[in-house]
């Protein structure tokens, strides 16, 4: 029975499952979606998601911890790109998000053995998803209006008017001849 015991081991031995896992959250990282297996997936989010909190939590506490985390991260990486870009490129567009910092998406079958498909991907890179959070920002506005909007004088404005009314009633004389 496997009552309590919550890791899927994926038909490997620990370090061939370990070394996987961490392949698989470098090529995350480096490419910001990759498409596996629904239950590689399924692992590598609980594999991934709490050194993404270990990235996140650097820029708010000290350096001595800043640097611990990112041993502990490169302690389960082993690719010190993959953790430079982490704590860098990744760290910053997650910083405000509480959690979640991954999404899976089911694709359906593989051709060959018939594998449930599916892409994993990190939330905040996807420009898809985040469009339409990003337009509900920007046509926001207020009732009163601002005092920045830039008016064309007045001046202007009855040079406008008036070309536009002499060009309407040049258009109507010739309409009538």
């Amino acid at each position: 029975m496997r009552h309590g015991k919550k890791v899927n081991h994926l038909g490997r031995k620990s370090a061939h499952r370990k070394a996987m896992l961490a392949n698989m959250a470098c090529s995350l990282i480096e490419h910001k979606r990759i498409n596996t297996t629904v239950a590689k997936a399924k692992a590598l989010k609980q594999f991934i998601e709490p050194l993404i909190t270990k990235s996140k939590a650097e820029n708010n506490v000290t350096t001595e911890k800043g640097t611990h985390n990112r041993r502990i991260v490169f302690k389960n990486l082993r690719d010190k790109y993959a953790v430079s870009e982490l704590f860098g490129a990744v760290s910053e567009k997650v910083g405000d998000r509480p959690g979640g910092y991954t999404r899976i998406i089911k694709l359906g079958t593989r051709l060959g053995d018939n594998a449930d498909m599916a892409m994993i991907e990190l939330v905040d890179f996807n420009e898809l998803y985040n469009a339409d959070k990003q337009k509900k920002k920007t046509t926001r506005r207020s009732r009163r209006g601002s005092g920045a909007k830039t008016q064309t004088p007045p001046v202007a404005v009855a040079e406008e008017k008036t070309a536009t009314s002499k060009d309407i009633e040049a258009k109507a004389d010739d309409s009538e001849e």
